[in-house]
């Protein structure tokens, strides 16, 4: 039997020490947004450098996410979280004194595999620490609601330490955070390992790592640089060390993945709602930062400030969700927040003002993030306790490829439809998109720069209503599919047995 034991004061204050890490991790994906011109101008970056400096963060992330959360089972997830804590921390002070983009792209690095163990560590050790579901679902909910918050943050505190500070101080901000939850987070949060874990899988690790980031590269180089050999090449070598990694899990004696966990409807149905979410997301900010900018000429800060604004919206959406979830089916619910959702990007079908795109990034990132509290909790209640980290580890790959092929889908989609409203005679660094129009019209004449950007504006702005109506019809056809596939499931609570964890003081 499950224990319904209710979770007291302390675990919520916990709960406050785990949103340290989280609120830091998921502001360092946007962090740099303001932060790159100043680099290069101190340390002679290079175009290519500034892209490792850029993506070493995510990649190195993604790819060992299942690593850390099947490790942090073995060993203890208060003690991965502390070790990722050590690791962000140094991390984050060998960036901000970083020499040169050598030193910082390996900084980057390290700061990806600290921010690895921290993302599983802290949704795990909520389905430790909050056993009753109702408290659950209000804990998820508020995790969510710390992740989306960071992510739209960062851009706007980067922004804000760069007009007082050095480059530096966007990533030292990390460090007094980190010292903090190294000092709680012994106090406040319990240890819990599995028991019967077994030896690591270290065969299993290294094939999970070839897996992923070979296919993430590969679909970020083609939303950049459109269809070539080496992108392609990546993504098939990524699919067949993916099919050995699931072959090594089928055969292991102790493997980092129980497959099992995909013949859960609640878990596989969620993982595939987290993951269309996490690409109607992160397509649509693509276009609405650029448009904030590039049509209509906000300064960077400036449009960091109005991104922020849907926020505001998104605050109260994780809550609703699951207090709708407590009285109706969590199906409904889920297929209710897609329509939401898609009924945003149905507004941005119309976008040529700044009030249009303001209500449809509010309603889409609404409806987002009630769809990503229900399904999170869905997929960490429907497993036992033990298997907890290798599932948070599982749904937060899902979320990186998600974001990745948001960029890609949506992304070459706009640039398809960006290329054919322009004229037949356009000049080549006007076809390549919106930002290269831009600077390629600043060395032209007055006169002929307000015709080309006037040109490429339009064709941008049909382009994201292009893009929008492809994500309504997407997330209203996901609605369907969630509500068929979730109905009539719960989180498997007759799992979640604690026989197999070993508390620990």
């Amino acid at each position: 039997m499950g224990t319904t034991e209710r979770a007291g004061r302390k675990e919520w204050i916990a709960l406050g020490v785990l949103a340290l890490p989280l609120l830091l991790v998921s502001m360092d994906v946007s962090v740099l947004y303001f932060a790159v011109p100043f680099i290069s101008a101190d340390l002679g970056v290079s175009a290519t450098e500034q892209l490792w400096i850029f993506d070493i963060y995510g990649f190195v992330l993604a790819g060992l996410l299942i690593t850390m959360g099947s490790l942090g089972d073995r060993i203890g997830r208060r003690r991965l979280l502390l070790f990722g804590a050590v690791a962000f921390g140094l991390a984050s002070v060998a960036a901000a004194y970083a020499q040169n983009p050598e030193q910082l792209i390996a900084a980057r690095a390290i700061l990806g595999i600290g921010g690895a163990t921290l993302m599983p560590s802290t949704l795990a050790l909520i389905r430790n620490m909050f056993h009753d579901p109702a408290q659950r679902s209000k804990a998820i909910a508020f995790w969510s609601a710390v992740m989306m918050g960071g992510i739209s943050l960062g851009p706007v505190l980067g922004g804000f330490l760069l007009e007082h500070f050095w480059w530096g101080s966007v990533f030292l901000i990390n460090t007094p955070a980190m010292v903090l939850l190294l000092v709680l987070a012994p106090m406040l949060l319990p240890e819990f390992k599995a028991s019967n874990a077994g030896r690591f899988d270290l065969i299993g690790s290294v094939l999970s790592l070839a897996a992923v980031l070979p296919a993430i590269w590969g679909i970020k180089e083609l939303a950049a640089h459109g269809m070539s050999m080496l992108p392609v090449v990546a993504i098939v070598a990524g699919l067949m060390f993916g099919a050995m990694f699931v072959q090594r899990q089928r055969t292991a004696p102790y493997p980092m993945i129980d497959l099992g966990m995909f013949r859960s409807r609640a878990f596989s149905g969620s993982l595939a709602a987290n993951t269309i979410g996490m690409l109607a997301l992160v397509g649509n900010a693509v276009f609405m930062t650029q448009y904030l900018q590039l049509v209509l000429e906000m300064g960077p800060f400036e449009a960091a400030l109005w991104s922020l604004l849907p926020s505001v919206v998104v605050g109260g959406a994780a809550p609703l969700a699951t207090a709708l979830a407590q009285r109706f089916d969590r199906a409904y619910v889920i297929g209710g927040a897609f329509v939401l959702a898609a009924s945003g990007y149905g507004v941005l079908t119309q976008v040529g003002s700044l009030a249009v795109i303001l209500i449809g990034s509010g309603l889409l990132a609404a409806g987002l993030v009630m769809v990503m509290s229900l399904v999170t909790e869905a997929v960490v209640g429907s497993v036992a306790p033990e298997r907890a980290g290798s599932a948070s580890a599982v749904m937060e790959t899902c979320s990186e490829f998600g974001g990745a092929l948001g960029i890609a889908i949506l992304g070459s989609i706009g640039t398809a439809v960006y290329r054919a409203d322009l004229p037949a005679d356009a000049a080549a660094p006007v076809r390549e998109g919106l930002p290269a129009a831009t600077a390629a019209a600043a060395h032209l004449p007055p006169e002929l720069a307000g015709t080309v950007l006037a040109t490429a504006r339009h064709a941008f702005t049909h382009s994201l209503n292009v893009v929008a109506l492809v994500g309504t019809l997407l997330l209203l056809t996901t609605a369907i599919a969630a509500t068929l596939t979730l109905r009539g499931t719960t989180p498997a609570e007759e799992q979640a047995s604690t026989e197999d964890l070993q508390p620990t003081a």
